[in-house]
């Protein structure tokens, strides 16, 4: 395994901001191809669920859940966004209190894969977790927050989670590699917060940026190599690590999916496949589930 920083380093408020920056360029088509889908089909999502809190996990600015709140206007008495940056989650929470006066916004600042019991019980709740966030975990991980998502859920809950799908190796590598430098700058900020948060001696000029698909794992393994052999110093942790001249050091990875094991992995959690929907590029899909019952049947009635 190569060396790794922890990926909530990205998101500082300065990363929070970058990471923004990000959804717009042109080459990251996955928030575009989430909306299109999401305008397309939350009034669906909205007669199945029918859910009276409704709660974002990684929620960041949450440009797309507004189709969700729009369609579900009906129902909704309280939206519940959920992140780990704390004043990213305060400026969304105040955009959507504005924009939703008839709404409880109440935000949870934590770690979604840790902090499932801060979310409010009041159903029939739909937790949705978009963007994509979910192929950031290594598989392990993922099963882990499937299987306590799948807990957590009552039987008048639903899941509702955004994947990023297999495509073009081209396409998928231009996607975390702009031109503009956006996303560079982006995981570069992961090395400026642990010199801040750890007192440790990265030093940006000793590091180029290196994303690449690996196709046996089909995921984007966002790294920087470094240049030269170095040592870096992690004061706080009583750390010395040496890179040699060429070695990675792991910020992140971006798992992509195909539809038959993504669902066999629900299966595997716990949780039922009610609708999938794609794009008509077939770039991205939408997946509602529930969870299923002792007998392996779907709760939700």
């Amino acid at each position: 395994m190569p060396k790794e920083l922890p990926a909530v380093w990205l998101y500082d408020a300065r990363g929070s901001r970058l990471y923004e920056e990000i959804t717009r360029l042109p080459e990251y088509y996955l928030p575009r191809r989430e909306a299109e889908i999401l305008q397309a089909r939350s009034s669906s999502i909205a007669k199945r669920t029918k859910a009276r809190t409704l709660v974002e996990l990684g929620s960041g600015s949450a440009p797309n859940t507004r189709f969700l709140l729009d369609a579900l206007s009906g129902t909704l008495e309280r939206y519940v966004p959920f992140d780990v940056s704390e004043q990213a989650l305060r400026d969304s929470a105040e955009a959507i209190a504005a924009a939703y006066p008839a709404i409880s916004v109440e935000p949870v600042v934590g770690d979604f894969e840790r902090d499932l019991g801060l979310l409010p019980g009041e159903g029939p709740r739909l937790i949705a977790f978009l963007g994509s966030t979910i192929g950031n975990l290594y598989p392990e991980r993922r099963a882990a927050l499937l299987s306590a998502l799948a807990h957590e859920l009552g039987d008048d809950d639903a899941l509702l989670l955004g994947v990023d799908l297999v495509k073009d190796v081209a396409r998928l590598e231009a996607a975390y590699d702009d031109p503009s430098g956006v996303t560079e700058a982006f995981v570069r900020n992961a090395l400026r917060v642990a010199n801040r948060e750890l007192d440790a001696t990265f030093e940006q000029e000793r590091f180029d940026y290196e994303p690449f698909w690996d196709t046996a794992h089909r995921w984007m393994d966002i790294a920087l190599r470094a240049r030269v052999p170095h040592v870096v110093s992690v004061r706080r942790l009583g750390l010395e690590l040496d890179f040699a001249e060429g070695e990675r050091l792991r910020v992140e990875i971006s798992a992509k999916f195909q539809r038959e094991a993504f669902e066999f992995e629900l299966e595997r959690a716990g949780l039922s496949v009610e609708s999938w929907w794609s794009d008509p590029a077939g770039d991205y899909a939408i997946v509602l589930a529930y969870p299923r019952n002792q007998n392996g049947r779907r709760r939700h009635v």
